[in-house]
Formats: structure tokens, C-alpha cells, sequence
């Protein structure tokens, strides 16, 4: 019987992604996501599809594993500098859930400012009268400036929408480079000028407590700010005593801690909404993300490299 390598991917993937794979491979779906478990298989695999926190030391005793594809786009779930170290590519899926990212942005942001939801509940439980009531207060989006923090694949798709509703568009990069109907200005006038902040930035050195309590001092009184990105890119401290004085409002996606501990201060905050890290997760973006995720193993697994490598350094290793 021929051998067929091992793919062992963290957790479940699309079932067209499964079907691909499953005259090649053996495909392996982890039961939880624990760092035991997880050291397990991939010690036991010849490639790993990630959508779950990699531990650290995952790579220190392998060398079996032939590549690593990312589910997605954010890599500060692998270890990428110990893979290229191993001589391990590692690819992800650029753009794969970007319009998934954008739309649950503006979900998010329509739910602040005009909570149907609510009115809704309130006509159900309330009548007539209480519901309508509530819509003097809402806000619609169009006359007003959003702020984009990374303007990247994401925040490009991001301000495409806004421009759609007649936004004013403000953004903040590393590079500065123009994006066409996107106003680029720095950080400190973005969080002052902007009724709503948008994170689609990538956690690294340089962005962890990049919105600190000074930040979200600069916001305008009734901001929002919404983070589909990662949760350290916030000052969770500082947020929830904006939150709690009632300021700003604001949207969570992702957080420091998760899940989110049952006794996290942020259940108890008006003005919040908060979501368990789905803003990329869609049907269509789930089956997207996970037939890209395939072809990539499949690449990787005949030998060449994938279309969107991340760590070309690995070459050296891989030679020395």
C-alpha cells in the first residue's frame, strides 16, 4: 500500500478542502486545540493547516513536517521564525477573508449606531411606541469620517464600503503609501478626527498597546472603535475605563484572553459589543480560506513551494 503523508490541520476545515485533499493526503483533525495535543500531531504529521495558537516549541523536535499553511492571513499563530530555522515554508492565504473582515465591520458599526436588534426587542416587549422612540437617537454613517489603523489588504476593502456610504476615509500605515480615496494622516489626528476607528492592523512589536488610555483620550465623545484584529493591539485596561465612563462605545472581535474568562469585566459594560473572534468566519469565506489552505498542502506536498510563502530565509536552513 502507498504511504500517504499526513495532514494534520488544528481544527476542522471545509469539507470541499477535505474533499481535495482526500485522494493525496491522510487528513488528521485535531480534537481540541491544547498545547499537548497539538505538539502531538504535528510531531506526527508532514504538513499542518493552522487555525488555532501553534505553541512556541512546536517545531523543536520535529523533522518530519515538509510545510505549514495558515488558515487565513494572521501569522502570529506560528512560530514562523523557528520554522525557517527548521528549514519549514510557511504560507498563508492573503485577501482569503478580507471581505468576510469589511462587512462584519460595518455589521458592527450599523449595531452601534442604529441597533435594529434592539428596537426589535424593545416593539416585541414594549410596543409600539417605547421602539419607535429609539431612533432619535440613532446615527446614520454616511455624513460622518471613519478611521482605518492598517490599510492593507482589509482596510482596503474597508474603505471601499465606506466610500460606497459617502464616508470621509482617514488612514494610518507604517508605509504611508497613498491609497486612492483614503486621506493619509498620522495616528494621533486619525483617533481625533475620526467618529469611527477601525483596527485592521497586524499584532507585532511595533503594534501591542498601540491603543493605549493616551489613544483613546484623543477620541471624540460618542467614537467608536471597533478591533477585528487582535486583541493586544488594545489596552484592555484602558478601553474598559473609556467604556465604563461611558465615552465611547466600541466593538471587540478578539481580546487578550481567549475565550473571554467568565469573569472578565468587559460582560458587564453598556456600549459593548462583543463577538468570539468571527469576523473573518463566513460560509463562503470558510470554504475560500480552506480550498486555498489545500492547494498550498498540495503544493508543498510535490515539492514546490506555495504561492504565498512568508519565509523564504527558509531556503538556508533547508541547505545548510
Amino acid at each position: 500500500m502507498t504511504h500517504m503523508p499526513v495532514v494534520y490541520a488544528t481544527n476542522a476545515i471545509h469539507s470541499d478542502a477535505m474533499a481535495r485533499l482526500a485522494p493525496h493526503v491522510r487528513l488528521v483533525i485535531g480534537a481540541d486545540t491544547s498545547d499537548e495535543t497539538i505538539r502531538r500531531h504535528v510531531e506526527a504529521a508532514d504538513a499542518v493547516i493552522v487555525r488555532a495558537k501553534l505553541p512556541d516549541d512546536v517545531f523543536a523536535g520535529t523533522n518530519r513536517i515538509r510545510g505549514v499553511v495558515r488558515h487565513g492571513v494572521g501569522l502570529d499563530f506560528i512560530p514562523v521564525e523557528a520554522a525557517t530555522a527548521k528549514g519549514i515554508p510557511v504560507a498563508n492565504l492573503p485577501g482569503s477573508n478580507a471581505n468576510a473582515v469589511a462587512e462584519y465591520v460595518f455589521s458592527a458599526l450599523f449595531h452601534l449606531r442604529r441597533p435594529l436588534g434592539r428596537m426589535d426587542a424593545d416593539l416585541r416587549a414594549s410596543g409600539w411606541g417605547s421602539a419607535r422612540g429609539q431612533a432619535d437617537a440613532t446615527i446614520e454613517i454616511g455624513p460622518t469620517t471613519i478611521g482605518i489603523v492598517g490599510v492593507g489588504t482589509i482596510g482596503k476593502r474597508i474603505a471601499a464600503i465606506a466610500q460606497g456610504f459617502g464616508m470621509r476615509v482617514l488612514g494610518a500605515s507604517r508605509s504611508g503609501a497613498p491609497v486612492p480615496g483614503v486621506e493619509i494622516v498620522q495616528l494621533e489626528t486619525l483617533f481625533q478626527e475620526s467618529d469611527a476607528v477601525v483596527l485592521a492592523c497586524p499584532l507585532s512589536d511595533q503594534t501591542r498597546g498601540l491603543v493605549d488610555a493616551a489613544m483613546i483620550g484623543r477620541m471624540k465623545p460618542g467614537a467608536a472603535l471597533i478591533n477585528p484584529a487582535r486583541g493586544p493591539v488594545v489596552d484592555t485596561n484602558a478601553l474598559v475605563a473609556a467604556l465604563a465612563s461611558g465615552r465611547i462605545v466600541a466593538a471587540l472581535d478578539v481580546y487578550d484572553l481567549q475565550p473571554v474568562p467568565a469573569g472578565s469585566p468587559l460582560f458587564d459594560l453598556d456600549g459593548l459589543l462583543m463577538t468570539p473572534h468571527v469576523g473573518g468566519i463566513t460560509s463562503t469565506s470558510m470554504r475560500a480560506m480552506s480550498l486555498g489552505a489545500a492547494e498550498e498542502i498540495l503544493r508543498v506536498l510535490r515539492g514546490e513551494e506555495p504561492v504565498n510563502l512568508v519565509n523564504p530565509a527558509y531556503r538556508l536552513a533547508k541547505a545548510g
